[in-house]
This record gives structure tokens, C-alpha cells and sequence, in this order.
């Protein structure tokens, strides 16, 4: 197997992102946790096109929880099973490898197995990668990736946008960016914008007259302006709200490819993950959904 085992916190020298160089959203490899489970199979295949659109690498990456526990004598700790474990994250991986290729065939694929928690690892991860990509319905198993934590920490802690995926995203569809709720950043707009550009469809702007704050409400309007004339091919549509975002959210995803919320951090969650639009959006979405962190250190 073409895979290594390290301890994630060991990766401690890593360059800075093109984001933090203030370059491409689009720059570094795509990084998706492996499980093993079909929702982790089905975000292989999401991350795998993503990869082959913007032209990344595709990392498949397992989190092998350490044990702790008494080990029979000249069993590795992390191997309890003896070659048990081992065959079965073998086999994971292959199984993730076939569907990435099957899904695009052009991508190049590389894999790891990290030592450590799934958050910890993706966490690691995420520090050179340009998008972090998860399954969305948690299977209940040691080690598995359990959504509504590890995205949560993940867009809290991680260096890179994270997509959830989830439902059946409409092919024809568009990439929707939620705006008015308070949370607009500008790299989420320039994510939204790249997506659509790379995707060749429209963008979708849900726009909430709920925000009364003048100068945030401007400073959304100069950016979107901004990214508009960056991306000249992707046209763009308002979609005015007067009124229930999460329902607006929710109805909008079943029609589109894409639905992209930037966050602040503000504790353990950013804010987009703990407030109702973003709780809507992770738990009833009818499509993928990115969230895009700006952590304040």
C-alpha cells in the first residue's frame, strides 16, 4: 500500500496556502477523508471532480486512532488485530482509489494514513490544502468522520475551506452564496465566484434584507463587485429575501450544485455553523455545502 503512517501533529513545517499569500482560493491539493462508509465513498467522488476541475491533487487521507489499550507482544499499539487492521485500511483506500479514478480519470491520486483523531488529521491536513472535502451522515464507528463535528471543527480550526457533501446536487444547477445573514467574508465570495467560473453555470446571490447594517451591507455589495469583474463569465443573480433564509436556503439547494456560506470565527464554532441559517443549511440541504472560515488568531 503506497501509504505512510505518521503521527499527525508531527507536520508542523508547512508553507502557507496561496490564500494566506493572498493568491487563489484554488491552490494546494484537495484532501477528503477515507472511513470506508458510502457517505465517505460518495465525498471520494465529490472531492475527485473538484480535484480534476481546478487541476489539484487529490489526497485520500485515513485517521487511524491510536490505542492505549494493552496489545498482545510485537503487535504495533495502532494495530491491535495484528494484520486485521491493516488489511482493512488497505482495502478502504483501494476501494477509495477505484472511485476516484472512476469518477475522474484524469486526477492525480496520492494517499495517507495518519495517526490520530479525524479532526486532528484533517485538521493537518488542511494546512496545505485548498479544500478539505467530508462525508456527510455519520456512521456511528471508532474513527469514522462524523459531520456535524469534524466539519464544525474543522471550518473553527482548519486552514482551508471545507465541503460538506450531502443530497443530490442538480448537474444543471447553480452555485448559491448566502449573503445577508451577517457573515460574509470575502474569500467566501471569491470561492463562490471560482466555483461557478470552473463549473461554467450561474451564481446564485440569496441576499437577506434582514441585515440593517449599512456598512456591512456595502462592503458585501463592493466585494461581490470586485469578484464580478474577476470572473466576467459567471453571471450573477440576486435572489432578495425578505424573510426565512433557512427556508429559502433549503428550497434553493434542491435546485442548485453548490451552496457556499463564509464564516467568522467566534469559539468552538464559527458563527455560520452555530447560527440557523448555517444548522439549515448542514442538516437540510439538498446539495453539497461549503463553508469558508476566517480564523482570528
Amino acid at each position: 500500500m503506497e501509504s505512510t503512517v505518521r503521527a499527525a501533529e508531527r507536520r508542523t513545517q508547512v508553507p502557507k496556502s496561496a490564500r494566506e499569500e493572498g493568491g487563489s482560493v484554488m491552490s494546494g491539493p484537495v484532501v477528503v477523508g477515507v472511513d470506508g462508509s458510502q457517505s465517505g465513498m460518495a465525498a471520494v467522488e465529490a472531492a475527485a471532480q473538484e480535484a480534476e476541475r481546478i487541476g489539484a491533487e487529490l489526497r485520500l487521507t485515513h485517521a487511524f486512532a491510536w490505542s492505549s489499550d494493552q496489545v498482545s507482544p510485537g503487535v504495533p499499539p495502532w494495530d491491535r488485530g495484528g494484520a486485521g487492521a491493516r488489511r482493512v485500511v488497505k482495502g478502504a483506500m483501494a476501494e477509495a482509489r477505484r472511485w476516484a479514478l472512476r469518477a475522474a480519470p484524469d486526477v492525480r491520486v496520492t494517499q495517507e494514513v495518519l495517526l490520530g483523531s479525524p479532526v486532528a488529521v484533517l485538521e493537518s491536513g488542511s494546512r496545505d490544502a485548498c479544500l478539505v472535502v467530508v462525508g456527510n451522515h455519520p456512521t456511528g464507528r471508532a474513527g469514522s468522520l462524523r459531520s456535524d463535528s469534524v466539519a464544525g471543527q474543522l471550518a473553527a480550526r482548519g486552514r482551508s475551506p471545507v465541503l460538506v457533501v450531502r443530497g443530490r446536487p442538480d448537474p444543471s444547477g447553480p452555485v448559491v452564496l448566502v449573503g445577508g445573514h451577517g457573515q460574509e467574508v470575502p474569500a467566501a465570495v471569491e470561492f463562490a465566484y471560482a466555483e461557478a467560473s470552473t463549473r461554467g453555470v450561474d451564481l446564485v446571490v440569496l441576499d437577506s434584507t434582514a441585515v440593517r447594517d449599512s456598512r456591512a451591507r456595502k462592503g458585501f455589495a463592493d466585494t461581490l463587485s470586485v469578484q464580478r469583474e474577476k470572473y466576467p463569465d459567471v453571471i450573477t443573480h440576486h435572489a432578495r429575501v425578505r424573510g426565512g433564509l433557512r427556508r429559502a436556503v433549503v428550497e434553493t439547494s434542491a435546485r442548485a450544485q453548490l451552496v457556499v456560506i463564509g464564516s467568522r470565527s467566534r469559539g468552538r464554532l464559527p458563527a455560520a455553523l452555530r447560527s440557523p441559517v448555517g444548522r439549515a443549511a448542514r442538516r437540510h440541504a439538498d446539495c453539497p455545502v461549503a463553508v469558508i472560515p476566517v480564523n482570528k488568531g
